[in-house]
């Protein structure tokens, strides 16, 4: 009884063993943590990394929720958008949106057409931002931006940003992990995507004319019927 307490005595008064490694070693280690060979053993012994977790209870928690949920309210009516095209689009939103009513953040009828009354409009906001573009074809489609438009160096944002086209039928065009373009704004124009020297939308600083093409970013289609489009209006949604 003795010699025990003498024993887990000096395992508490025994120092915590310390590892000393340079920092060409210590990057290697964990460039090692996220190496594809570390993955593959994840999977091969059933291990759930904390992405996979995330993204299991995104969808769970969707699949949980009452149709009604997807019935958003909306401070004000959308003069581009169908209630069963509302519908859709919620139910494609980021977890963090649901539940709150959509406030029109901008809309180039009230603002006008012109980038930059739109970055304007976009401060203050703190929440995703959904924007809705209908050309002069008719065309619906647009983009979910993780976060609002603002002037920027280079692109921006996160994985949860995504294009959509309700022609000839509704689709959402989420990230594909292949870039990191997700969307970049600056006085002349906004764009959404890219890769190999194409955007998969892109929008002039008049708000007028556009262009839509496929992009790694989102392995989205062209969005609308031509390549080149004019633009009838545009309105963006936020959340709060």
């Amino acid at each position: 009884m003795f010699s025990r307490r003498v024993k887990d005595q000096k395992k508490r008064l025994s120092p915590k063993y310390t590892c000393v490694v340079s920092l060409t070693e210590y990057h290697r280690r964990i460039d090692a943590l996220n190496s594809d060979d570390l993955r593959s053993l994840c999977k091969r012994l059933q291990i759930t990394t904390k992405e996979e977790v995330n993204c299991k209870q995104g969808t769970s928690i969707k699949s949980e929720l009452e149709p009604e949920t997807f019935k958003p309210n909306l401070r004000e009516a959308s003069d581009l958008l169908e209630a069963d095209q509302i519908e859709k689009l919620a139910r494609n939103l980021p977890p963090r949106t649901i539940g709150y009513p959509w406030t029109l953040a901008f809309g180039t009828s009230k603002h006008g057409m012109s980038i930059k009354s739109l970055y304007r409009a976009m401060q203050g906001q703190d929440t995703p931002v959904l924007m809705v573009i209908k050309d002069s074809d008719g065309q619906v489609f647009g983009a979910l931006a993780s976060e609002p438009f603002k002037v920027s160096d280079g692109f921006y944002g996160t994985g949860e940003t995504f294009l959509f086209t309700f022609n000839p039928e509704f689709e959402v065009f989420k990230w594909t992990g292949d870039n990191m373009f997700f969307m970049k704004g600056n006085m002349d124009s906004l764009s959404f995507g890219g890769g190999s020297g194409e955007f998969g939308l892109w929008l002039d600083g008049d708000l007028y004319h556009g262009r839509s093409h496929s992009c790694k970013t989102f392995g989205n289609p062209m969005l609308s019927k031509k390549e080149d489009f004019y633009v009838q209006d545009i309105e963006i949604w936020a959340f709060e």
